[in-house]
């Protein structure tokens, strides 16, 4: 365990052959594993708010998926389908049988798609600001993230997977990559079935003012059995899963938050109060309005 006050160094760097890619990863600390997955067009550098606390307890793998940072886009198409297997391919890269999942906004995505793909491969997931159904981001969210495209290379290239895109071996491919991001994330999902089914525990965690809606993650919660009944007093039924909500953030600085890592930490290393019997995970789908 790193002393309080001392900042996690970097213990190794490479890039692991998965899937016709070679994906880039960092590793921080020491202890039990622990996959960090960034937001869209960002990298591990403006995770190192998150790295830092996280790396004290668990060896912290922060990894730049497809097209992200120093992981350079190929002709592989792009979905969150192939990111899952991309997780779970590092996994087996690095001989690593089972770690926890932790993922903002795209990353996410991702870590919900590696968990219901490789659910053997996940001890515990954890989903911060990514929705289960693209219904569940905002209008004005939706219609943002379907207008990336190459015509906004030029502006796109400020961001920190714009300016890596320069050291990549064909950075002319940016643009490109813009295109099939801007085209993946316009696409339809809804994982709702699949999450219902998840055996690992589950955490949730959203800023109060996020792109997603609280109607949706209210539904969220209740598909992996959370909220929906009333846990009593005696004998406390607890859902395996857990919900946060974090005042004073919206979705594109929650990355900042200091709150965050400090919820993580807690569920994963939560144990049930004494006494206290754990619900079963899996409950109804929630009912969809009109």
């Amino acid at each position: 365990m790193i002393p309080r006050n001392a900042k996690a160094q970097l213990v190794s760097s490479g890039y692991a052959d998965v899937n016709g890619i070679k994906l880039y990863y960092e590793i921080y600390g020491q202890g039990e594993p622990l996959v960090l997955i960034h937001g869209g067009l960002t990298t591990i550098g403006e995770m190192q708010g998150w790295v830092q606390p996280l790396a004290k307890t668990w060896r912290v793998i922060a990894v730049e998926m497809q097209g992200h940072g120093r992981t350079a886009d190929t002709d592989r198409p792009m979905s969150f389908t192939t990111m899952g297997d991309d997780i779970a391919g590092l996994l087996a890269n690095l001989k690593i049988p089972k770690a926890d999942l932790v993922g903002h906004s795209f990353g996410g995505a991702t870590a919900i798609r590696a968990a219901i793909q490789h659910p053997n491969m996940v001890r515990r997931l954890v989903v911060v600001s990514s929705p289960y159904a693209r219904s569940g981001w905002y209008p004005e969210a939706q219609r943002g993230m379907s207008q990336v495209g190459a015509a906004m290379a030029e502006n796109m290239m400020q961001t920190p997977t714009g300016n890596f895109s320069k050291q990549w071996p064909e950075p002319q491919r940016f643009p490109q990559f813009l295109d099939k991001m801007g085209k993946m994330m316009g696409e339809d999902y809804d994982w709702s079935a699949d999450i219902a089914k998840l055996p690992m525990p589950v955490l949730l965690v959203f800023a109060d003012n996020d792109s997603i809606s609280q109607k949706h993650v209210a539904e969220f919660f209740a598909l992996l059995g959370g909220g929906v009944n009333e846990p009593g007093w005696l004998n406390t039924q607890l859902s395996k899963s857990r919900l946060a909500v974090v005042p004073g953030y919206s979705h594109y600085n929650f990355i900042t938050s200091p709150e965050a890592p400090q919820i993580i930490h807690k569920f994963l290393d939560d144990r049930p109060p004494a006494g206290a019997a754990v619900a079963s995970q899996v409950a109804p789908a929630p009912e969809k309005t009109q």
